[in-house]
């Protein structure tokens, strides 16, 4: 981190210098558009940067609206509550390329179809916007991002309009964000438990923009009409600057569904052994609950906490809640067995209509979620079966 500093310094000093000099005309200004990786959850989704590049006046700069800092007090919390912070970073253009192609990313540069006023213009924007008074901005995946950032500003300082034509076919945000997903059932999985029904809002064509491979698209075939009519195009040219290393990925065998259905067989047979013994393990149903109710705590703070703009509604707080914890306790407690009985016949109920109307709920729910539901179904069910029989 301490490397870090210095290297931002030296570049805030660096661009303070830059910035009391005019582009020349030979000044290109570019997106770049890194393709995803499978080599951690944020790279799956792929980049976006702008690149200033000025040969006349030595000037090469990336600049990169996707930088966070792990190390600061309470990111975990602050991410999970919807308050994280992001800033845009400086880099010079070699080392920015070389970090994706040891990545193994493909890397596309779009040549923006610029004025000279208006490449001039950008360039200042972005020195202001670099400042350290400036720099730090509140990210949402959604509507704020790496990717929405650098289209805002063509979009302002674009003498004109900017038109984005052929737009790609209706998707909603879910499908756009678990297609990127798709080799990691396992994020794919915690995306849908932790997203709530606006997540399957289609997108309008504008919106789908917060992908760096739909941008790039969209750029592609978008036009510039200005004041007086004029219409050209948005990419003056476009350039591969490194080809990137397509390996297949091969999902992990054990997913959250046959994790999910191993579990379900278990806890079958183990009910089955109860059932046949006239027996009942309440440690068991301790820790399901427990678990459960844990699980419905983060889920309650996303849903009604957190200011992230897709998580409510969220259905799956009806199966999934911080009532369990009481569960728990009423279930571990055998005074209250009456009370326990109460709660297993209500959460029944509530898990049957659930399951009997899974495709009618307005929301996508992960096949994963049914056998968790119906181990917690089968144990609610038994839990009533206990207390008619008498069977403790």
């Amino acid at each position: 981190m301490k490397i870090l500093r210095i290297l931002l310094c030296y570049l805030f000093i660096s661009l303070s210098v830059a910035g009391q000099v005019k582009l020349s005309e030979e000044a290109q200004i570019s997106i770049l558009t890194s393709y995803p990786s499978d080599e951690e959850v944020y790279t799956v989704y792929g980049h976006t940067a702008i690149r200033i590049a000025d040969p006349a006046n030595r000037i090469d700069h990336i600049f990169n609206y996707g930088i966070f800092d792990f190390s600061k007090p309470n990111f975990l919390y602050r991410f999970t509550k919807g308050e994280t912070d992001y800033m845009l970073g400086t880099t010079d253009f070699f080392n920015y390329l070389v970090e994706y192609q040891m990545r193994g990313s493909k890397v596309i540069e779009q040549i923006i179809n610029l004025t000279f006023i208006e490449k001039e213009n950008l360039w200042q924007a972005l020195l202001v916007n670099a400042m350290p008074q400036n720099r730090v901005y509140r990210y949402n995946f959604f509507f704020d991002n790496c990717s929405t950032r650098p289209v805002a500003l063509l979009e302002t300082y674009i003498n004109g309009t900017v038109n984005y034509n052929d737009p790609p076919p209706p998707e909603t945000f879910r499908e756009m964000i678990n297609y990127c997903t798709r080799n990691h059932p396992w994020l794919t999985f915690g995306c849908d438990l932790a997203l709530g029904s606006p997540t399957d809002r289609i997108a309008t064509p504008h919106e789908q923009l917060f992908l760096p491979l739909y941008l790039e698209r969209a750029l592609d075939k978008a036009t510039i009409t200005d004041p007086a009519g004029t219409t050209r195009p948005l990419v003056a040219q476009k350039n591969i600057l490194a080809e990137g290393i397509e390996e297949p990925v091969t999902p992990p065998p054990f997913t959250p569904l046959l994790a999910g259905w191993i579990l379900f067989i278990f806890i079958i047979l183990i009910t089955l052994y109860e059932l046949y013994k006239k027996t009942y393990f309440r440690i068991l149903d301790c820790i399901l609950f427990f678990t459960a109710g844990i699980a419905g705590c983060v889920l309650f703070f996303l849903t009604f906490v957190s200011t992230h703009p897709a998580v409510y509604p969220n259905w799956l707080i009806v199966w999934l809640h911080p009532f369990h914890l009481v569960a728990s306790i009423l279930i571990m407690v055998k005074r209250f067995g009456k009370a326990a009985y109460c709660y297993h016949f209500i959460n029944f109920a509530v898990l049957t209509c659930m399951l009997l109307g899974w495709n009618f709920i307005p929301q996508h729910l992960n096949t994963a979620f049914i056998p968790l539901v119906g181990i917690l179904w089968i144990r609610s069910g038994y839990g009533i079966y206990r207390f008619i029989k008498h069977v403790e």
